[in-house]
């Protein structure tokens, strides 16, 4: 299997010296290899300031890459990319640059199968914006970048105890119930439900569809979506074969009790989705990107400039996003098909 690629993240931010840590747990951690695009300097910095020396190879591609790992973190070199001084906690527009350039190389590696996938580190999106990040997120712009529609690029949070779906993500709350479709909500359960086929193993997925509304709208009480939009998306939903129950009281559905009768739970909005996940598995969550005609991964926090170069970010998340991967691209493999 090829090696990752794995995108360098704001350089400001805690992305580097979790990146690091991981390179440097590979062993304990059964990490497959991967490669960082970008960065060989402040790579060496971040690690430094946690008081660990890190071994770099500068390579050319995946190649040198795979021999590379078992001594030394391979970093595939932008050649028109400044390299801005490590400057943990104050992020800058050179480093934004970077951090785009990182990500964009990083991606068409994973599209053109020169790595078995990506994983990509956390971003500022206010700074890339000023150096010419058109996108909310990175995964509208993985969306754009395979030539995938937007609605068709499906956030994932993954944990050990939870897996959830924001049917919508980057948008205000009070524009939620405009953008909430029963189309909507039917496309992305059925990527996700082929997902946890393909990538997690699951034969049969059970997805279980919270409400938008308090008590799932009782009856009417509290709004109609569930009813008018929800309710026919889940029978259409079921008509086709799928596992799909709901709409639930989004209160319920996360308790200890209601998280193994499903797989994932497809939820209408960011924070209904991400709370509980943060609040359960906030230091081994993964952001992944379901509908791409590629593999990618991220660990599901950001760029904590409060903590950067500090030595106390747990790497946790980015070990798990690498390892994540990882499992997914053996799965893709033939020979596991």
């Amino acid at each position: 299997m090829l090696p990752l690629a794995v995108s360098l993240g704001d350089p400001a931010g805690i992305g580097p010296e979790l990146i690091a840590a991981a390179w440097r747990m590979r062993q304990a951690e059964r990490l497959p290899p991967f490669f960082v695009v970008g960065g060989a300097d402040i790579l060496v910095a971040a690690a430094a300031s946690g008081g660990h020396d890190l071994p770099i190879m500068r390579v050319s591609g995946t190649d040198g890459a795979a021999a590379a790992f078992a001594d030394a973190l391979p970093v595939l070199e932008l050649p028109d990319a400044a390299s801005p001084a490590y400057t943990p906690g104050h992020p800058t527009r050179e480093g934004a640059a970077l951090a785009l350039s990182s990500l964009t190389l990083a991606t068409r590696m994973a599209l053109s199968d020169a790595a078995s996938g990506l994983v990509t580190g956390p971003i500022a999106k206010s700074l890339l914006a000023e150096v010419g990040f058109d996108f909310p997120g990175q995964t509208e712009f993985l969306a754009a970048a395979c030539d995938v529609e937007a609605e068709d690029a499906v956030m994932m949070l993954a944990g050990p105890q939870l897996r959830t779906v924001p049917l919508t993500v980057h948008c205000a709350l009070a524009d939620v119930p405009g953008r909430l479709t029963a189309e909507l909500i039917c496309r992305r359960a059925r990527i996700t439900a082929a997902a946890l086929q393909r990538d997690f193993g699951i034969d049969r997925p059970r997805l279980a569809v919270a409400g938008l509304n308090p008590h799932a709208g009782e009856d009417g009480k509290f709004g109609d979506e569930e009813a008018r939009i929800i309710a026919p998306a889940i029978a259409s939903l079921r008509a086709e074969g799928l596992e799909v129950t709901g709409p639930h009281p989004a209160d319920a559905l996360f308790t200890a009790r209601a998280r193994p009768t499903y797989d994932a739970a497809l939820c209408m909005y960011h924070d209904q989705a991400l709370i509980p996940l943060k609040t359960l598995d906030f230091d081994s969550g993964v952001n992944v990107t379901l509908g791409l005609p590629m593999i990618r991964t991220s660990p599901d926090h950001g760029t904590a400039f409060d903590i950067a170069g500090k030595g106390v970010a747990d790497p946790g998340a980015m070990i798990a996003a690498i390892r994540m991967a990882g499992e997914m691209a053996a799965r893709r493999m033939p020979a596991h098909r």
